[in-house]
């Protein structure tokens, strides 16, 4: 299984809320104590994990491009997948866990929707708040956390790597029953 991390590449992006997608992916790589290396337009880790041979990939195209880095890589290396991103509706450290589903507004599911001529595909989307009334979306997601947030980004990234591990052993189901918000935490 191939899991993609989405984000921006340069170093000003890279404590940005648009990040979290590589950081989730970073976190997963530690936990499995592999490191990225450099292959055409990505960052690329692997290793196996109960049998099963893990990617871990970092477009480094923008976000917006996403997709084209993604449909290479799938091209070079078919695979099941998971895309980890962020997700401006949810709050601030809400996983939501999906087998398929529209862009919802976001730039870099759009590109991969786009590339791939699909949305049937899974993706761990991190809550990173909504900005406020009348603040710029493309602004406040290129903008870093705010320090009640950067407190809180440790436990929120252990979650996310939990959730992608969760996935990547036991399945997309089993970790969608765990991970996923019950009604009553919508609420």
């Amino acid at each position: 299984m191939t899991v993609f991390g989405l984000g921006n590449p340069a170093d000003r992006y890279a404590d940005t809320r648009h990040n979290i997608g590589f950081m989730a992916v970073d976190a997963i790589a530690q936990r499995l104590q592999i490191r990225f290396k450099h292959v055409a337009a990505r960052f690329l880790a692997r290793t196996v994990l109960a049998g099963r041979t893990v990617t871990l990939v970092k477009p480094l195209l923008y976000m917006n491009e996403s997709g084209i880095a993604i449909k290479e890589h799938l091209t070079e290396e078919p695979d099941e997948f998971l895309v980890i991103c962020d997700d401006l509706t949810l709050p601030f450290g809400r996983l939501r866990l999906r087998p398929k589903g529209s862009d919802g507004g976001h730039k870099g599911l759009a590109s991969i929707i786009y590339h791939l001529e699909t949305t049937e595909f899974p993706r761990l989307r991190i809550g990173i708040d909504s900005p406020l009334p009348g603040k710029d979306m493309a602004e406040y997601v290129l903008e870093p956390f705010t320090p009640e947030q950067m407190e809180l980004l440790p436990d929120v990234l252990k979650r996310a790597t939990d959730a992608g591990m969760t996935v990547l052993v036991d399945g997309l189901q089993t970790a969608m029953n765990k991970f996923n918000p019950t009604e009553e935490e919508n609420k």
